[in-house]
Parts: structure tokens; C-alpha cells; sequence
């Protein structure tokens, strides 16, 4: 399948496979969930709220870097989880959400990468993989997605070929800390699925050849690389696009 090439800030290329090579079925799934979360920011908005908003109401003041609502949001039976912070002091960015899959939601057999280094990472109940980062603004809108190394979240770190196995079984089905802002994250674990798989597979890419460029180092450790790929995102163009290539078949 033909993928389109973008480049990240560490020069590894993103291979996000185009909207109009994608199947009807899948096009029409990733219609549905921008439609799930324009109902989300519907509902959200009568009452004057918002996706982040409603992560920090009630938590006092919003400090950098803890985890908005306290103690994170877990789905006891997907295994998913998420939590929202700031602390980048990124230009348009407010903070950005977290997102993560718990051991028992990963499948059996699937085991953490060989590593050697001196940092203990989580195993076995604790184990924990860290999916993709969504990046919001002021006013409580998704603005782009990235993926980070490993010590940024201190996770487990599986290979990536595990890891996108786990995208499609994330979901927060409760309704804590707000019903509308789980559908909402949920949503766009399908709405921009070509991305976060994109991000995930160029992960791998960057640690490998960081690796190489820094043979003394423990990559998964080393705080000169922090992420490993972004890009920008809009929930309305991708929804046109997804539209014009449905209307294409």
C-alpha cells in the first residue's frame, strides 16, 4: 500500500497511509467516531464545557506536570487509561492527554523489548504501554499527536508491532470523570488510527537509529531524546478527507 511521507523532528520519515487507499468499512468506522466526538463537543458545549475542562474540575489548582484527575482514569475491564498535564511550554499548547494500556490488557505472550540498562522498568501487574500523546489548546481541542521515549512516561516498552495491536482495544467505557470526554477519547483512537499507527511504527524507527548514533548510551534513558515524532491534527479535515474519499467510492 502506497503511504504518504512527512518528515519529524528527528528525521525519521512518518508513513501515514492516505485516507483514499483505506477500505469502505474503515472509512466509514472513522466517520462515525468524528461524528461520536462533534456530539461529544454538542453536548459538552451546551453547558459550557469542554474536553479539559471537565478533567480538572474539582482537582484545585492546576499545577504543572500532575496527573489531571487525580489518580488518572482507568477502565477496569478494557485496561485502557489516561491522564491529562502540562508542563512543555509548547506555543498553542495547553497540555495534552496520555494514553496508555495496562498489563492486563495486553495479550498473552506479548513480552517487553531485551534491555540490559540499570533503570527497572514495570513488569508483570504493573507493566504498562504507553500508546500516543494528544496535544490540546486552550480551549480544549485536539491540536496534534506525538509519541515519546520510554522515560518520559516510564513505561514498559514493548516493540511496536505489538503496540499498534493495542490500539484498537482502547477504550474508556465508564463514566469518570465525565461521560462525554470518554467517548470523546475513545472516538479519536479511530477517528486518526492512520496517525497513531504512523507514530508508533516511527517510534521504533527514531530509538533504533538513535541507538546507533549513540552506542554508549541507554537510549530508552537518555533525556536528549525526549519525542520521537509529532504531527499536527484537526478533526474537521480529517473528517473532509474521509468524506471526499467515501464519496470517490
Amino acid at each position: 500500500m502506497k503511504k504518504s511521507k512527512s518528515k519529524s523532528r528527528n528525521a525519521a520519515p512518518l508513513n501515514v497511509t492516505p485516507v483514499d487507499t483505506l477500505s469502505v468499512d474503515t472509512l466509514q468506522d472513522m466517520r462515525d467516531a468524528g461524528r461520536e466526538i462533534g456530539e461529544c463537543y454538542r453536548v459538552l458545549s451546551k453547558a459550557s464545557m469542554n474536553v479539559v475542562g471537565e478533567c480538572l474540575k474539582n482537582q484545585g489548582t492546576f499545577f504543572e506536570l500532575n496527573h489531571y484527575p487525580a489518580g488518572d482514569v482507568y477502565d477496569n475491564e478494557t485496561h485502557a487509561q489516561y491522564y491529562y498535564h502540562t508542563h512543555r511550554g509548547i506555543r498553542g499548547e495547553h497540555g495534552h492527554f496520555h494514553t496508555f494500556m495496562r498489563a492486563r490488557g495486553i495479550a498473552d505472550g506479548v513480552t517487553p523489548v531485551p534491555y540490559d540498562g540499570d533503570t527497572e522498568w514495570p513488569r508483570g501487574n504493573d507493566a504498562v504501554s504507553h500508546l500516543i500523546a494528544i496535544s490540546m489548546d486552550k480551549r480544549g481541542y485536539p491540536i496534534g499527536l506525538f509519541a515519546t521515549n520510554r522515560w518520559v512516561t516510564g513505561e514498559t516498552w514493548y516493540a511496536a508491532r505489538d503496540v499498534v495491536h493495542m490500539v484498537d482495544n482502547y477504550v474508556i467505557d465508564h463514566a469518570y470523570p465525565n461521560w462525554p470526554v470518554n467517548r470523546w477519547i475513545t472516538a479519536m483512537f479511530r477517528l486518526f488510527k492512520p496517525q497513531i499507527l504512523a507514530l508508533i511504527e516511527q517510534r521504533d524507527v527514531v530509538v533504533k537509529k538513535w541507538l546507533a548514533d549513540h552506542p554508549t548510551e541507554d537510549v530508552y534513558e537518555d533525556r536528549k531524546l525526549e519525542m520521537t515524532g509529532e504531527i499536527p491534527i484537526s478533526v474537521d479535515r480529517q473528517l473532509s478527507l474521509i468524506e471526499h474519499a467515501l464519496s470517490k467510492h
